[in-house]
Formats: structure tokens, sequence, C-alpha cells
């Protein structure tokens, strides 16, 4: 028994509707950032089941390269995060301003 891929893609397109409307509403950083991670694997789940549909490889290493991207970005976002928090307590998306040298 399998299931359909048009279930998969439209679980792909509520979670990177979730992660849309979080990085849309919320200000906390932190947050944002975990919005855009389900944006991401969200774009992973529609590669591997176009992927898998198609029968190509060439989704799945998107998917590793997505993977490799979101894990560069991380390191960048919360190196900044870091550095807004050391200066002040709370940190919101409006605090980037306090990265001007």
């Amino acid at each position: 028994m399998s299931v359909d891929p048009k279930f998969y893609l439209a679980l792909s397109f509520a979670l990177f509707s979730i992660g849309a409307v979080g990085l849309l509403v919320r200000r906390n950083v932190l947050v944002m950032f975990m919005c855009v991670e389900l944006m991401l694997n969200a774009a992973n789940l529609a590669f591997v089941t176009f992927a898998r549909k198609l029968n190509d490889v060439g989704g799945q290493s998107m998917v590793f390269f997505v993977l490799v991207v979101a894990a560069a970005e991380v390191v960048v976002g919360l190196g900044i995060v870091v550095a807004i928090f050391r200066r002040r307590r709370g940190a919101t998306a409006d605090d980037f301003h306090l990265m001007k040298g």
C-alpha cells in the first residue's frame, strides 16, 4: 500500500505556509529561524516527492544541497543572534541595527 504523492505535496504546502506565516508574524529571532528551517524542510519534502514520482535522483541531490545551505544559515544566523544577546537581554528582529559599527 502506497500513499499518493498528492498527500506529500499538500503536506509540503501546509508546512511551507505555516513557516511563511510564522516568519511574517513573529518578531522573535529564534522563532524566525525555526520558521525558515520549517520552510526549507517543506521544500525538501517536495523535492523528494518529485524525485520519487519521476524516478530521478536530481531531487534527492537538491535535498542534500538545501541541507548544506540550511546548516550554513543556522551557523551564521545564530552567531549574529548570540552577538545581539550579549549586548541586550532580549533579541527581536528590530534589534539588528545594533550590529552597525
